[in-house]
């Protein structure tokens, strides 16, 4: 079996994998965790290299087994239970993770973290500073992206920088957090506005019980940057209750903070593109896998909770 050191030889935030399982068994075989599904003639068993994932859907029909994940919890990667294209069937409030437990995780950002935590101004201005560092990354991004280019998205176009010009400012004028979510809820909304206007997608209303593919897509992608975030948080050994601006009385908050720093950059208009090409849903997950390989995006939101943590000292 592999030893923990070699598990681990590769950073959280270097990670290339996510899988999202459904109708197979997860299982220890010969040292390795596979999963095994049930073909018409022969049985197939598919390796999942546990040290270069970063989190595990499991969807309808699944299940694992204890040894299974005792190697995933190994290796540090998050399991969570899903239901079908990896949305949860819990209320889309809640994220439900099996964290791997380890008495060797940092104190180091929870410690810079809760160092601020209590203070409401402190907190409102890590609100703050998670949408800007957000805005930041859209253009960074947008500005970069040949394939995003090519679908009309071109970060200096007049509807997009009427978008993104005047909301730093608002950010800033944010006197709590409740008009802060109204910032962030606008400026969803205008982006929503503007890859229907890219598209074509006239009938669009985001809708999360929606079964159309722009409204699936949207939820889908949203849920896998849920699992990256809360990778993030895990890996620095910071609780995922600890929001500063999503309903801190919900316990998977702060996952919902921290994927607000990229989601609308790297899942939103390929939601809208992938739907107006007709994709499967393996197509887009596709898509939004190779985004976060792409643009970094687990070295983005390490960086930006590390930098966060520090923010009071």
């Amino acid at each position: 079996m592999e030893q923990l050191t070699d598990l681990k030889a590769i950073l959280h935030s270097k990670r290339a994998n996510i899988y999202y399982l459904e109708k197979c068994r997860v299982m220890q075989k010969d040292g390795r965790v596979v999963y095994l599904t049930e073909e018409k003639v022969e049985k197939q068993y598919w390796n999942i290299p546990i040290a270069n994932t970063t989190c595990i859907l499991l969807g309808t029909g699944t299940s694992i087994t204890q040894s299974a994940v005792r190697m995933l919890a190994s290796a540090g990667v998050l399991i969570g239970f899903s239901g079908s294209g990896g949305t949860p069937l819990l209320a889309a409030s809640e994220v439900e993770w099996f964290s791997p437990q380890s008495e060797y995780r940092p104190t180091e950002y929870l410690q810079g973290w809760m160092s601020f935590w209590f203070d409401e101004k402190k907190r409102l201005q890590a609100a703050k500073r998670i949408q800007l560092l957000r805005l930041d990354y859209m253009q960074r991004i947008w500005s970069k992206d040949r394939d995003l280019k090519a679908e009309g998205f071109h970060v200096d176009d007049a509807d997009i920088q009427n978008a993104l010009t005047p909301i730093s400012a608002k950010i800033e004028q944010s006197l709590n957090v409740t008009e802060l979510l109204l910032v962030e809820a606008q400026l969803t909304k205008k982006l929503y506005k503007i890859a229907v206007n890219r598209t074509k997608l006239n009938d669009f209303v985001r809708d999360h019980s929606n079964a159309d593919d722009a409204n699936a897509f949207l939820s889908h992608g949203n849920y896998l940057a849920y699992g990256l975030a809360a990778t993030t948080l895990w890996v620095l050994g910071i609780p995922h209750g600890f929001a500063v601006l999503h309903g801190k009385t919900r316990r998977g908050a702060l996952v919902f903070d921290i994927a607000d720093l990229i989601k609308d950059t790297l899942i939103l208009p390929w939601a809208f593109i992938c739907a107006k090409e007709g994709a499967t849903e393996q197509a887009f997950r596709q898509q939004c896998l190779q985004n976060f390989t792409q643009h970094k995006a687990l070295d983005f939101m390490f960086d930006a909770v590390k930098e966060l943590s520090k923010q009071s000292n």
